[in-house]
């Protein structure tokens, strides 16, 4: 399956998914100009992933800031994620936010209870 790695910008996030290594990141700003179009192929490749995951998909987000529209579309991977650990695939999201940022703590907390899916919070210091 190709590789997706985009290079973050100051309102781009970083994006590496790549099956061969175990890498599936969203990390940096997310506040894009065209939202739908710099999500569309990230979602896109999930469906072709979902059908042939296998092992272990550990999904890590490392948001430090998302503007409302990137939110909905975080959702969308979010519900993506779901849809293939309720078809039995083996899930588990990783929610990284700074401690000392409760507004990316609670955004974490929020996708948790929309989302059936194991999802562990991960607080770290920016220290």
């Amino acid at each position: 399956m190709e590789v997706i790695k985009i290079v973050g910008t100051d309102d781009t996030p970083t994006v590496i998914l790549d099956v061969e290594n175990e890498i599936f990141e969203i990390s940096g700003r997310s506040l894009p100009e065209d939202v739908t179009a710099f999500y569309e192929p990230i979602l896109d490749w999930l469906d072709r992933y979902s059908e042939s995951a296998s092992g272990k998909t550990v999904f890590n987000f490392k948001l430090v800031y998302f503007n409302t529209a990137s939110s909905k579309l975080i959702l969308d991977i979010l519900l993506k994620l779901e849809e293939m650990y309720e078809a039995g695939k083996d899930i588990v999201i990783k929610w990284h936010y700074p401690e000392d940022d409760e507004d990316m703590e609670e955004a974490g907390e929020e996708y948790a209870d929309i989302v059936e899916v194991p999802f562990e919070q991960v607080g770290y210091s920016l220290d």
